[in-house]
């Protein structure tokens, strides 16, 4: 963890500055049943200054049954940027990479960028994107994201569990062993895309879109990978609205661990899964063995505050406060949650968008 943390250090923040906009982007959203989400999606994207002749946006339709294309039609006859709406065709196990492989195939432009159709995007997104792609050599660039938050337990929870993944991907990237990377924002070369055979390899596996592209990159463009640490470049994403969906959203991403092929990503998440092990013995141990309290309360401390730490650092990058007694609940929730979600991912079945998935 202190590793971690040295490593965001290590990721100077990045500013646009006044730089011309050059890069010409193929911005990607697929989509399914987004009708209550897309409305917001396209507001933020009307407000992207940026010039409309560097930028084409793809929607692709993943067999939506509710009135989500006649939102993006809407928005067609209205937007001062060129929209196109394709539909999805499946050839895969793993329909959003279908989706993005068919957007890229149809694309114009040189750069791709990705997002969800639950998201927003900052106003300066695409120019700051622009700036940092001009001033550094890079294939790919992976981008900050933030849950939104009401203040309720479920949402707060997502929230700081979303930074604690951020602090991974901005540390790891400081480090130089890029672990992580968020589809919620990404950006890369399409001619880079090309040269490594894209989703090829694993695209049997539903999820991972973003982790195993990165994995390729940073393997065929080694210091050509990087992230963007800018407060100008923070895409926030919707938190899901009930435990359920929750817990089916980090099965869905605990399914692709087992086909890392990365030895330090595989090591954490068995790291991760004992100290949690281990955080729900404490209890169990202060009852039976009472002589070894202050030793076991000694190491729980250690663990929140450490925690604590390293999570305030990037809410700090994210403007967000932390709640020092919401926070205190985090460790036992996230490890009740850690343990059901490593149980789940051994079935490898889960539900999500409408559809059901087992494991490959």
């Amino acid at each position: 963890m202190a590793a971690i943390v040295y490593g965001f250090k290590k990721i100077a923040p990045f500013s646009s500055e006044t730089e011309k906009s050059k890069t010409r982007f193929s911005l990607i959203i697929p989509f399914r049943n987004e009708a209550e989400n897309l409305q917001a999606l396209l507001e933020s994207i009307k407000k992207l200054k940026y010039d409309s002749e560097l930028l084409e946006i793809i929607f692709v339709n993943d067999a939506s049954e509710d009135n989500s294309e006649t939102i993006i039609f809407e928005a067609i006859e209205k937007s001062k940027f060129s929209i196109k709406l394709i539909q999805n065709k499946r050839i895969s196990n793993s329909p959003k990479k279908d989706a993005v492989t068919k957007a890229i195939k149809n694309s114009t432009f040189e750069w791709v960028v990705t997002t969800d159709a639950d998201c927003e995007v900052p106003e300066n997104w695409l120019k700051t994107l622009d700036a940092f792609i001009q001033k550094n050599n890079a294939v790919m660039v992976c981008g900050p994201v933030i849950y939104k938050s009401s203040g309720s337990f479920i949402e707060s929870f997502q929230q700081l569990d979303g930074m604690s993944l951020q602090a991974v991907t901005i540390g790891s990237f400081g480090l130089n062993n890029p672990l992580l990377s968020n589809g919620a924002n990404l950006a890369y070369k399409k001619e880079a895309f090309l040269k490594v055979n894209g989703f090829s390899g694993n695209d049997h596996i539903a999820s991972g879109d973003d982790i195993f592209l990165l994995e390729k990159m940073k393997k065929a463009f080694p210091k050509q990978v990087h992230f963007l640490k800018s407060k100008e470049a923070i895409v926030s994403t919707k938190p899901q609205k009930k435990w359920k969906d929750v817990i089916n959203q980090r099965i869905r991403w605990a399914s692709k661990t087992s086909k890392q092929k990365n030895t330090a990503s595989m090591f954490l998440g068995i790291l991760v899964f004992l100290v949690n092990v281990s955080l729900l013995a404490i209890p169990f141990l202060m009852a039976f063995n009472p002589q070894n309290l202050f030793v076991y309360i000694l190491l729980l401390s250690a663990k929140i505050i450490a925690d604590y730490l390293v999570i305030r650092q990037v809410a700090v990058f994210f403007s967000e406060k932390i709640v020092l007694w919401k926070f205190l609940w985090l460790p036992f929730l996230y490890a009740t949650i850690v343990l059901v979600v490593v149980f789940g991912s051994f079935g490898g079945n889960y539900s999500w968008k409408g559809r059901s998935f087992e494991k490959q």
